[in-house]
């Protein structure tokens, strides 16, 4: 079997809520997602998904995974897609860095693994544990009693974890997080997620603020060394998501004792592959893990559910269900939360089928 053209699409995910606002004002309403496509000369095709939270997030943007894909393209046709780990070192001899850009090939060999085997994902990527997958809901940025309203209202939906969207005015965020906890109970798990919001002192005195509550805190500063500072200043749980873009520098966290938990984005990190490397250091080292993507619809929630599945429960903090947040579907058969869980399917490959009718135009096309 060998890769005979790998094309992508662009489709549109408007948000359920109309908009989403996180740290710094930054905020969207419609996610420009990319569908790749890796066709094979047997008939086969693997499907990923590539969708950046915009371009003031992480070092990614929509049209870059485009540009990416043409030029990564040609350096694939006529390799086994199967043999995944050659296909990443292929790809990180023909375009350094940009990560993101080879999440949805690595994705696509996956799902094309998994069709050839005749087996899920979750069970090439190590097998399935347990019956479902706990989610967490991220709660949108807004003021105090807003937030505290959309926790009450999700928790109806079986949701017992939060993400709670800080990284603004301290004293804002410090009732921010007061509202929200005290909407929840005792064993529902609450997540200050500054999104590195929060410069260095601030983030000291919105920690102190709140040492009598139970809340984990995620990435309060733009740089590591400003979150290792506020690490050892709080006795509070404490997360890294955006300075772990590497194998590397998730090694030089755990030196550190940076982090109780780390926040693993597949695109991030360049793919199923490279995630789950440092998902299985996380397990042999006793880290707990978020594991989840900066953004998607139905493929990367896919995605997520396959990793998380095989993911050991002990270890497995929370994921999300990000095609429960548009309006748009973009493929049948991913999976659908059910009372706060989710399941991988069972189904082989990542289990989905495209809905070509939502897709829009093809915009990559190499062969």
């Amino acid at each position: 079997m060998i890769i005979t053209r790998i094309f992508a699409h662009r489709v549109e995910l408007p948000l359920c809520e109309g908009s989403y606002h996180w740290s710094g004002g930054k905020s969207v309403s419609v996610f420009d997602s990319t569908l790749v496509g890796v066709e094979t000369d047997t008939g086969h095709v693997g499907y990923g998904e590539v969708c950046p939270l915009g371009p003031f997030y992480l070092p990614a943007y929509a049209d870059g995974v485009r540009a990416g894909l043409k030029e990564l393209g040609p350096h694939l046709l006529g390799w086994d897609p199967r043999e995944i780990s050659q296909i990443n070192e292929r790809m990180d001899a023909a375009l350094k860095g940009h990560a993101y850009v080879k999440s949805g090939i690595d994705m696509a060999c996956w799902d094309l693994l998994g069709k050839c085997t005749g087996l899920p994902v979750c069970t090439l990527l190590g097998g399935r544990y347990g019956e479902k997958i706990r989610l967490y809901r991220a709660i949108s940025q807004e003021a105090p009693e807003v937030m505290a309203r959309k926790v009450v209202a999700y928790k109806t939906d079986g949701y017992t974890r939060f993400q709670l969207k800080v990284g603004g005015n301290p004293d804002t965020d410090i009732e921010r997080i007061r509202a929200v906890r005290a909407m929840l109970d005792s064993d529902d798990r609450l997540v200050a997620d500054a999104n590195t919001g929060w410069s260095q002192h601030e983030a000291i005195r919105v920690v102190r603020a709140v040492r009598d509550l139970d809340v984990y805190i995620e990435q309060p500063c733009l740089t590591y060394e400003e979150c290792l500072a506020v690490r050892r200043a709080t006795d509070h749980p404490f997360i890294l998501d955006e300075n772990i873009d590497s194998l590397s520098m998730f090694m030089r966290a755990k030196a550190d004792l940076a982090m109780d938990a780390v926040n693993l984005k597949i695109s991030k990190l360049g793919g199923l592959t490279r995630t789950r490397q440092i998902r299985d250091l996380c397990v042999s080292l006793g880290i707990a893990m978020t594991l989840e993507d900066s953004w998607g619809g139905d493929i990367t929630t896919a995605a997520i559910a396959h990793l998380a599945h095989s993911t050991p429960e002990h270890y497995r903090f929370t994921s999300t269900d990000f095609n429960s947040y548009v309006t748009v579907s973009n493929a049948d058969g991913a999976p659908m939360r059910v009372d706060g869980y989710m399941q991988a399917s069972a189904a082989p490959g990542l289990g989905i089928t495209p809905k070509f009718d939502v897709w829009g135009p093809r915009l990559v096309d190499v062969f």
